[in-house]
């Protein structure tokens, strides 16, 4: 995902992705413990969409602070 694709969203829809995100996270672990789990460069590329999604809400809420 790119950040310009990110930046044209709305907070509430970074929210809702940011959502989806850690819960994809969360069944890829479980996959990955039992053993059916392939794809292991997918569980980095979701690590990353998750940090440029909070690094966006990050730099919102400091902006409509200052």
């Amino acid at each position: 995902m790119k950040i310009a694709d990110l930046r044209a969203k709305s907070a509430d829809e970074l929210k809702q992705m940011l959502l989806d995100l850690r819960k994809e996270s969360f069944n890829m672990r479980f996959q990955q413990a039992s053993g059916q789990f392939e794809n292991t460069a997918q569980v980095r590329k979701v690590r990353r969409d998750i940090a440029r999604i909070k690094t966006l809400l990050g730099n919102e809420k400091g902006a409509t602070a200052a």
